[in-house]
């Protein structure tokens, strides 16, 4: 019997989390524009993986400028990262702007209402306070529209609010054939334009890859960071980052009609052998891949069976003759990257990643490709 060690089965299962892969990510996002630099977005507790032990590692290996969503995600990651340019994207939420002024964070402004106050706090605070412009070309979330953007060229409030950085968000930048990339840039650019002066930021981890143009002055990748594929269909230039191993808590022989789970969801056609593992979809693994996804054991893919519950899933091991009590099933890992189990259970690596759940030990690690 094969204990992955003592605390990862205290916990059930173990979540590793390679630091040097992220860094090295990190560098090749980096150099596929390497006359400019380039951020990181650490949204999401660095997307699953951990603020605080990331973003120092992204510091060490260069990185000067990182966004994140939310002002507390902001206020964690200037605690590591006293000397960073820390942007928040979701902007500036009404009542929010103290909390950003004392920790010395910048808000990406997204309406004249915005604008407006955070020149008010500014004046109130007797220094300037910089943020970024946020410009809608597309996603219709957040943002001034262009022709908003171009109207306010030239006017005294975007001194007053200091802006220091202009930014969009590409809609399809992971399909690079999508007429929309083209349009979003030309759009852009005539925003950059009218803002002689200020740089601006539209490539994310995927605009990394789709070329002249998209670049502008500043790149702003998240995801592919932390292992994603930004070039799906095409092989993956990260190096893998996560990887969730579970111990085999029991194993069971059943007969031709048992059944399996909750709502006896899966019934065996055939004698089958049976593995259950210590975790479930309050791990954050998620439920949707019941009866989709597997796991690897022994290197053998084992298909879900049964509806993963909250603190269990269940394999069908039949095929995998190192299935036993103790023996480690690769959930997230080697053949299984983050994309994978994504499209299994019929969601993006995204989810997967920011699902991430806290009852995991996590272990990181540094290690030489």
């Amino acid at each position: 019997m094969a204990i992955i060690d003592a605390e990862a089965a205290a916990y059930g299962a173990r979540l590793t989390i390679d630091l040097s892969a992220i860094a090295e990510n990190w560098r090749r996002l980096g150099a596929q524009a390497p006359h400019i630099p380039c951020a990181a977005v650490v949204k999401a507790d660095a997307y699953g993986c951990g603020l605080a032990e990331v973003a120092p590692v992204l510091w060490r290996a260069g990185c000067r400028t990182f966004f994140v969503a939310h002002a507390s995600e902001a206020i964690i990651a200037r605690s590591v990262l006293p000397d960073a340019v820390i942007y928040v994207l979701n902007g500036l939420i009404p009542g929010g702007g103290p909390a950003l002024i004392a920790h010395d964070l910048r808000p990406v402004l997204g309406s004249r209402e915005e604008l407006d106050e955070w020149a008010a706090l500014g004046a109130e605070a007797g220094r300037p306070l910089a943020a970024a412009l946020h410009v809608d070309t597309g996603m219709n979330r957040l943002g001034l529209t262009v022709s908003e953007a171009l109207a306010l060229a030239g006017d005294p409030i975007l001194a007053r609010a200091e802006i220091d950085l202009l930014m969009s968000h590409l809609v399809s930048a992971e399909r690079p054939d999508e007429a929309v990339n083209r349009r979003q840039c030309e759009a852009f650019g005539r925003v950059l334009r009218a803002y002689p002066g200020i740089p601006g930021s539209l490539a994310n981890s995927s605009g990394c890859y789709l070329g002249a143009g998209i670049a502008n002055d500043l790149l702003r990748p998240g995801y592919a960071i932390f292992g994603g594929n930004p070039t799906p269909g095409r092989p993956n230039p990260m190096r893998p980052v996560i990887r969730l191993e579970a111990l085999i808590a029991q194993v069971r022989d059943v007969e031709a009609g048992d059944s399996a789970g909750y709502n006896a969801y899966w019934t065996a056609a055939g004698p089958r052998r049976l593995a259950t593992l210590s975790v479930g979809y309050a791990d954050g693994y998620p439920r949707a891949a019941s009866g989709r996804g597997h796991a690897l054991v022994g290197g053998v893919p084992c298909p879900i069976v049964g509806l993963i519950s909250m603190d269990l899933i269940i394999l069908d091991v039949t095929d995998a003759p190192a299935a036993r009590r103790g023996e480690p099933a690769i959930l997230i890992g080697d053949a299984l990257d983050v994309d994978s189990v994504g499209r299994a259970a019929g969601t993006i690596g995204y989810e997967i990643l920011t699902n991430l759940g806290s009852r995991y030990v996590r272990h990181y690690v540094e290690t030489i490709d």
